[in-house]
């Protein structure tokens, strides 16, 4: 998976290092563990040529291209009064990623931010009518600034839509381990227990969430069990049997981890399974159709289209065969 990360001038240093930290950690658990999960390609872009961040520091960037991204994450920018965060936001920096972000949510990307970094999700208009959450102390200059948004502070995490938002200072570590739990929820439990992150409140302090550490037994036993099946036909049955769990515990528990059924994440891991080795391998597409178990390359050609909303080709280059976006 592909994984931008928009760092604009004065990006809170912790929130960019929390992101960074989070995907390297994944990585290496996939290299030292043998998971079947392909690595997170992660960079760094920005909308001019030099970043610093508010400490200081050049941040070794690439300019922002055509291509659209497939995820994106916008670090917080490093306000902690109103007065700095209005400035910002009047930046020509964030004018132009508002931009951005507008033309690449019409493309199809996914998209996130944590803490102020919402804020200039917000200044794209991509907000309007979608629940979030920012960070505490800036929730109601939200309001007030953007009176269309549905500012949500019950939770860490807010998924509305593509969007999803995090609130302050480490909940961009909350964002990151989200967006890895939505490819594996064990790499997510592994990735946070060896960055030792444990559950924590909710910003309004009073409801204990956990969107970080879904470490069910149930859900992670069901996707290796489903790894390693990817070629045969899928049984709920056999699903609930081999975790050791009724077919509507199975459910209720992919469905509260993942948002979604058990039939659904298998799919979505035979695409995902599909993907990577056409990037990697020189098979055919009908040859790893078969391998990830469908009838046909034109089946599978149907599912990557309808997961990309794009239209599909196939190209070869020296070394492997892949789909790509026209």
């Amino acid at each position: 998976m592909r994984v931008d990360v928009l760092a604009l001038d004065g990006v809170f240093d912790l929130g960019l290092s929390a992101i960074l930290d989070a995907f390297q950690t994944a990585n290496a658990l996939i290299e030292m563990t043998g998971l079947a999960v392909p690595q997170f390609k992660v960079k760094i872009v920005g909308m001019r040529k030099t970043v610093r961040t508010a400490h200081g520091l050049k941040v070794p960037i690439q300019l922002v291209g055509r291509q659209t991204p497939e995820y994106v994450i916008v670090p917080a920018i490093a306000c902690k009064t109103l007065n700095t965060l209005k400035a910002a936001l009047a930046s020509r920096d964030v004018r132009d990623a508002a931009k951005a972000l507008r033309k690449w949510a019409s493309d199809g990307a996914k998209l996130s931010a944590a803490s102020a970094g919402t804020f200039v999700l917000a200044e794209s208009g991509l907000l309007n009518q979608q629940r979030a959450i920012t960070t505490w102390w800036l929730a109601q200059v939200f309001r007030e600034r953007y009176p269309q948004g549905l500012l949500d502070e019950s939770e860490m995490v807010v998924k509305s839509g593509n969007v999803v938002t995090a609130g302050a200072a480490l909940g961009h570590m909350d964002l990151a381990l989200w967006r890895i739990r939505g490819i594996s929820p064990e790499l997510a439990s592994l990735t946070a227990k060896y960055l030792i992150v444990d559950s924590r409140p909710s910003q309004t302090a009073y409801a204990l969430t956990d969107p970080l550490i879904h470490s069910d037994p149930v859900v992670q036993h069901f996707e290796r069990w489903a790894r390693a099946r990817l070629a045969r036909r899928f049984s709920l049955d056999s699903a609930a049997k081999a975790v050791g769990a009724s077919k509507r515990t199975l459910t209720r528990r992919l469905h509260s981890v993942l948002g979604k059924s058990p039939m659904s994440y298998f799919q979505s891991l035979r695409v995902e399974r599909a993907v990577h080795l056409l990037k990697t391998s020189k098979a055919s597409v009908e040859e790893i159709a078969a391998k990830v178990g469908y009838m046909n390359g034109g089946t599978l050609r149907l599912l990557l289209r309808r997961r990309l909303d794009l239209g599909v080709k196939e190209i070869r280059t020296t070394s492997w065969t892949y789909l790509v976006a026209v």
